[in-house]
């Protein structure tokens, strides 16, 4: 009587022969083929979608915005960095045009200083952008600022000035960029946005808000543009390891000067942006870039409301004793 052991061994044996059977290896071996031609398809695409294209990019000196200039520049693209130090922005210029990448011609970037929370220095800034190069293709709003408070203690105008730097200018430069995209019909619009956008945390309202916002519209933009041939690109990245927590505003308006530990093991910018450029390469419309738990609760936001709003009652809690202890 043959054992129980023997006959997984017998079995296992022929299923070992199946798989490397004439007939079925080569089958194996072209799908392996076909997947890795698919993938190189679409990495040449992406590269072509954005070599020689005009990309301009909000808050270019640092975090996010400094990797992404890295990234594109890289990639080819003719680069108009903007933000508020001209001079930072001037040696971000420099540290580019020094740099050779021997397989893709590099261009020496433009640069163009304002403050996209001025909303009068809006239109001068976009008519300075459309200067450099002609025209635009690509538009990454990535400029933002962060919050840390509680809403009893914040000041209005602390809401007023993060929704001015991470909404309503985003908004108007890229309303004031628009009509020539239209007139050529071309062009791509970026959101640089966050998981925040789809799900709130306590201590986070007025970023939350204006990131809630910022998905709302550029959802709008999209249907609305569609007829013209414009993408548009919500990018929704979670955690990210970057100076955004110390930078941020808190409730009476200061700088809240603390790495959080969330944000300290958040994700490379440097990762972040070649996902960036992936996602334009492939015309993405909507991307989290998020880890597991972040995104499961994008979807529990969704399907369980209930016990999404318990945890973030618990969340509130541990954030107000660990503060108070």
């Amino acid at each position: 009587m043959v054992s129980a052991a023997t006959r997984k061994s017998l079995l296992r044996a022929r299923v070992m022969d199946f798989i490397t059977s004439t007939a079925i290896l080569p089958l194996l071996l072209g799908c392996v083929g076909l997947f890795s031609l698919f993938k190189l398809l679409q990495w040449l695409r992406m590269r072509a979608y954005i070599r020689n294209a005009v990309v301009v990019i909000t808050g270019a000196t640092s975090g996010l915005g400094r990797e992404c200039a890295r990234v594109f520049h890289a990639a080819g693209a003719r680069l108009v960095l903007c933000g508020r130090n001209a001079e930072a922005l001037e040696e971000l210029s420099r540290e580019l045009a020094a740099s050779r990448t021997p397989e893709v011609q590099t261009h020496k970037p433009y640069t163009v200083a304002f403050d996209l929370a001025d909303p009068g220095a809006i239109a001068g800034a976009a008519s300075e952008i459309l200067q450099c190069f002609g025209h635009v293709d690509v538009l990454i709003n990535n400029a933002g600022i962060s919050y840390r408070g509680a809403i009893v203690d914040t000041s209005p105008d602390v809401d007023k000035r993060v929704m001015e730097t991470n909404y309503f200018g985003p908004v108007a430069l890229t309303k004031a960029l628009l009509p020539a995209m239209i007139r050529r019909r071309q062009g791509h619009v970026v959101a640089i946005s966050s998981i925040q956008g789809k799900i709130s945390l306590p201590f986070r309202s007025a970023y939350a808000a204006s990131k809630h916002a910022t998905q709302a519209f550029f959802d709008c933009l999209r249907a609305e543009v569609e007829q013209h041939d414009i993408e548009v690109t919500v990018i929704s990245p979670g955690y990210i390891h970057t100076n955004l927590s110390l930078n941020a505003v808190t409730a009476d308006g200061s700088k809240y000067g603390v790495m959080d530990e969330t944000t300290a093991q958040g994700r490379s910018p440097v990762q972040v942006a070649q996902d960036i450029l992936a996602a334009l390469g492939k015309k993405k419309k909507d991307v989290v870039l998020a880890d597991l738990m972040p995104s499961l609760a994008v979807y529990l936001r969704t399907l369980a409301p209930g016990l999404f709003f318990r945890l973030m009652a618990s969340r509130a809690r541990k954030e107000r004793k660990s503060k108070h202890s």
